[in-house]
């Protein structure tokens, strides 16, 4: 399914859903952060995705970033909450959903990176490179927050 993002965009179709998701910042022992391409806006994103009925957010957080980056994580904090209502995603079926994502701060358990339905790439990123990847700026924000390594989480 295709989507688009919208941030700050007055001409962005009107939200008609919430769903709670997850993103997650990791880091190998390098320093570099895990990113995956995105199939279905070709962009660099961390691993995310919505929360499924039967789990915690965390655990959605462990499963995504396995389903999505062939990558075992543990969940150790929070990078912060996203919830700008001027951030939209309109997906191809009619649903345009309002941003909701805790970005979860996790640490490398083990796992070779390796696409999935969902991603066409997967790698560990320097940070130095990070300028010269398409990343949606709503994304950045979140990779930028987990480097700063804050004390307390961003809420936003």
């Amino acid at each position: 399914m295709a989507r688009t993002e919208y941030l700050d965009d007055p001409n962005a179709p009107k939200a008609n859903s919430i769903v709670s998701a997850v993103t997650v910042f990791v880091l190998d022992d390098r320093d570099r952060v895990l990113l995956i391409r995105r199939t279905d806006n070709n962009l660099w994103a961390i691993p995310g995705g919505a929360q499924d009925f039967g789990e915690s957010i965390a655990e959605a957080a462990v499963r995504e970033t396995r389903e999505e980056s062939g990558i075992d994580v543990e969940v150790v904090g929070i990078v912060g909450t996203y919830t700008n209502p001027r951030h939209v995603v309109a997906y191809s079926d009619g649903e345009v959903r309002q941003q909701f994502s805790i970005c979860f701060r996790a640490r490398y358990l083990g796992g070779t990176p390796t696409p999935s339905d969902e991603s066409s790439e997967v790698r560990w990123t320097p940070r130095e490179d990070l300028d010269s990847i398409p990343i949606h700026p709503s994304m950045r924000l979140r990779i930028d927050h987990g480097y700063e390594r804050r004390p307390e989480p961003y809420i936003g």
